[in-house]
């Protein structure tokens, strides 16, 4: 039988483990500010909205503290050296409350407490609001919107219990003297609380989802540069290992075309073709590591020039006028500038048929000399796409641009040594140059 007491200790014990656990964690955040030091609206962008907590709180305490004293005063009759002090310490620590509200409301709380007991014994108390006067409810509920809009739940929630915990020892103190002022404080500062919680929630929700799509965007972004440098590598070493590919059939065979080679030129070709077949076999290796897993390799010839006449076609059939203006003879041009030049036209007729569907739309390629027009001399390859805005009756097929599809061209026009220019056109329509060049810079 001496066991069932102990038992019965050990189960309410374990019943008021988890009560006393959070009863613990609202002191601890009654006594940890959160963002001590910060002021309300201090993340605002514009100047008015960080000044406006403290114009509001200076103009609480202008209004607040004479109310007080003359409240104290006349209506309680209670003397004027401790009504002066009692209206300091309830109005002037709201001005606190813009960067540390949790300590404002330490102080203001036991102000508001004091005055309760001064006004207990003063001799105006009969027919009066009481423990609160109606100064102490209104400055309490702007402290509340200053504590809703900072502070966390846990703070929230030990305040408002607090604030009913004190309405009612006064209760218990002085049961004739309470006329429900402090019901209606309680209640009042719990939907403060609660509407300002839930707006400061909010608020941050947002800006944490602003943030998140920052940087998801900025990720989107970085992923689709490296893809795309990753396409243009593959795509490259086509272009590469066929000259090298040249070399090695070259020095292999220049022994049997030319018989009157001397023995050390016979070494040198055999030197020059295993280098050459040394530096296939490394890309091989380094494209298989770009490649994605799950692509095959490409076995198609890589594209060029000679194939844009096909993407305008395919384009007009798509239900864009386009029309190609296309140099006759654009001379010598380089693989990896005519692979670049085709990746560029089709990228740009591609964002017109998602973006501005039906627009007149013209394609120019050619090629000129850049010494005539004081480009300091070579040859280059001008590529350009323009076109016009979007009929009315038309539709985008998607509503806005990444301008992820311009991470291709700009990396394309660099790995070549040429230069981009794109953007919108006056008229709503929007224009792609690129200048790749036909011929080497170091001509010396």
């Amino acid at each position: 039988m001496s066991t069932e007491p102990a038992t019965f200790r050990a189960r309410v014990a374990r019943l008021l483990a988890p009560a006393g656990d959070s009863l613990q964690a609202v002191g601890v955040a009654l006594a940890t500010p959160t963002r001590p030091g910060a002021p309300l609206l201090a993340t605002a962008s514009k100047r008015w909205l960080r000044l406006l907590p403290y114009v509001v709180a200076l103009a609480f305490v202008a209004s607040l503290l004479p109310s007080t004293i003359t409240v104290l005063v006349n209506d309680y009759e209670v003397d004027g050296a401790p009504a002066g002090a009692l209206a300091v310490a309830q109005t002037a620590p709201l001005l606190l409350a813009v960067t540390r509200p949790l300590q404002a409301w330490w102080i203001i709380g036991t102000a508001d407490i004091a005055g309760a007991f001064v006004t207990l014994g003063a001799d105006g108390l009969d027919g009066r609001a009481w423990p609160w006067t109606p100064p102490v409810v209104v400055g309490y509920l702007a402290l509340m919107l200053a504590l809703g809009l900072r502070e966390s739940r846990r703070a929230l929630f030990g305040v408002w219990l607090l604030t009913g915990a004190a309405g009612l020892g006064f209760v218990l103190i002085a049961p004739k003297h309470t006329n429900g002022v402090q019901v209606l404080l309680f209640v009042l500062s719990g939907v403060v609380l609660l509407l300002t919680a839930a707006l400061r929630e909010r608020g941050d929700a947002q800006r944490r989802l602003v943030e998140q799509e920052t940087i998801s965007e900025a990720e989107r972004a970085r992923r689709t540069l490296l893809e795309e440098r990753a396409r243009i590598a593959r795509e490259l070493h086509d272009v590469v290992a066929h000259h090298m590919s040249v070399i090695t059939v070259q020095a292999d065979s220049a022994p049997y075309r030319i018989p009157e080679l001397p023995d050390a030129a016979r070494e040198e070709f055999t030197s020059i073709a295993a280098s050459a077949r040394e530096s296939l076999a490394e890309m091989r290796r380094l494209l298989v590591v770009l490649r994605n897993e799950g692509t095959e390799g490409e076995r198609a010839p890589q594209p060029g020039l000679d194939r844009v006449q096909q993407l305008v076609e395919a384009t007009v059939r798509a239900g864009v006028p386009a029309e190609l203006s296309l140099a006759a003879e654009l001379g010598d041009v380089p693989q990896a500038v005519d692979l670049s030049a085709y990746r560029i036209v089709q990228e740009a007729l591609a964002n017109v048929v998602r973006h501005a569907p039906g627009a007149a739309t013209r394609v120019s390629v050619r090629s000129d000399d850049a010494a005539a027009d004081g480009g300091g001399g070579g040859r280059w390859l001008h590529v350009l796409v323009v076109n016009g805005p979007a009929p009315e009756r038309t539709s985008p097929l998607e509503g806005s641009g990444t301008g992820h599809g311009l991470v291709g061209m700009r990396e394309r026009v660099r790995l070549t040594g040429g230069t981009l220019d794109t953007g919108p056109l006056p008229d709503g329509g929007f224009r792609v140059a690129a200048r790749l060049p036909l011929t080497s810079k170091d001509t010396s």
